[in-house]
């Protein structure tokens, strides 16, 4: 786990005797409780539900969540996987990982570090609705209001942090613009008869989605096959025909708006000598080729807290925006795959490309890029043909849906 303890804490920025406010009760909206909680900062967390029911979504994240949890990750893994096999167009390969992904669910993790955020001295306050933000010199007024009776309610402090996902109203009465988001759906299917609980099969089908289909064991028995699309309304019919073509029939579904990455967020705004931040999916800290954020976003809230303790900003926050934009380049080029591009993807995958894949993870973009060209430098090309397409039709990485 991130140790803070060395971290000189700086009074200027904040008042002793007023809490920090964190906004939203999102994964990493409580992982920054927790960092600052443990340091002794008075922390309130604010949170419109009136009471901690996180919905269900099963997710994978790289072994790095451990690092980044510590024994906090352990309550939150359904399943661990050491293989992926990727197909196209009747190729394949498989990926064998050195150290296993780990499957996930999302309710079982945000009620693990909220329990750790409380243990460590935050105070937690539900049913409380944000509705805008006010400065007058050091301080700043957040408004918010009781969602039981829609009493109003203003809360003094100097630092705010922004957790409230995807559409935050935080980053927009701050004057952050509005992000791009895309559609996450994904239907909870029995596993096929041939399918290892240890592991997860991706298709690349481009005229269906511009990114991939996953299915993803959470148990021995069970697994969530889903997709990313681009148009919330045709996403759900272009994965039921894809469940029937896999002889799947769906148990329920499950659905979210993913932020898209489009460039680095700044995650901190001064009103007057008051201190806004954006963590997680409020500050799109999502990694746009697969638009996964969990491990992105603890990684934001860990930069925003050492930023908040140290009163500048932080190392892991110029790592992590170098790892965001490495995604970023590499989807504006999958972006414009055809179908005949992934299996020659797929084709030009040797056993050193697949050894690359297996040792590094997805949230080391710019090693994996590296070792893989200097692999097969064939990629390089295969990468460049796909950004001149894109040049060509004009078309960015993603549509605003």
């Amino acid at each position: 786990m991130p140790k803070l303890e060395k971290f000189e804490h700086t009074s200027r920025h904040r008042s002793p005797n007023l809490p920090l406010q964190v906004v939203g009760a999102s994964t990493a909206g409580l992982f920054t409780a927790f960092l600052l909680a443990r340091e002794n900062v008075p922390v309130d967390v604010l949170e419109t539900f009136p009471l901690l029911a996180p919905l269900p979504r099963t997710l994978i994240v790289t072994h790095k969540m451990r690092r980044l949890l510590g024994p906090l990750a352990e309550p939150c893994i359904a399943n661990e996987i050491s293989k992926f096999e990727l197909y196209t167009d009747g190729r394949s390969a498989e990926v064998h990982l050195e150290q296993p992904d780990l499957v996930i669910e999302r309710a079982a993790l945000i009620r693990t570090l909220f329990e750790a955020a409380e243990r460590a001295g935050a105070n937690f306050h539900f049913g409380r609705r944000f509705q805008s933000l006010s400065a007058n010199g050091s301080q700043i007024t957040l408004h918010c209001q009781r969602v039981e009776d829609r009493t109003p309610e203003q809360r003094k402090t100097s630092v705010v942090v922004g957790g409230d996902g995807a559409t935050s109203r935080v980053a927009r009465a701050a004057g952050w613009p509005a992000q791009a988001t895309v559609p996450l759906i994904q239907a909870i299917v029995n596993l096929p008869s041939d399918m290892s609980p240890n592991t997860v099969r991706v298709w690349f089908v481009p005229d269906d989605t511009p990114y991939f289909y996953w299915l993803i064991p959470r148990s021995s028995t069970e697994g969530v096959l889903g997709l990313i699309g681009e148009a919330g309304t045709e996403t759900r019919t272009v994965l039921e025909r894809f469940l029937t073509k896999k002889a799947l029939l769906p148990i329920r579904f499950e659905a979210a708006r993913i932020p898209v990455y489009t460039g680095w967020v700044g995650v901190e705004r001064q009103l007057d000598g008051g201190r806004v931040f954006l963590v997680g999916d409020a500050a799109g800290q999502v990694k746009v080729t697969t638009v996964g954020g969990i491990v992105t976003g603890l990684r934001g809230a860990l930069g925003v807290a050492e930023s908040i303790l140290r009163g500048h900003k932080a190392p892991e926050l110029r790592a992590l925006r170098r790892e965001l934009n490495a995604h970023f380049w590499l989807r504006q080029s999958l972006h414009r795959f055809a179908q005949s591009d992934y299996s020659r993807l797929v084709d030009l995958l040797n056993a050193s490309g697949r050894r690359t894949l297996g040792r590094h993870t997805r949230d080391e973009a710019l090693s994996v890029l590296w070792r893989l060209c200097g692999a097969e430098p064939r990629l390089v090309l295969l990468g460049l043909r796909g950004l001149l397409m894109r040049n060509k039709f004009g078309r960015g990485a993603v549509q605003d849906s």
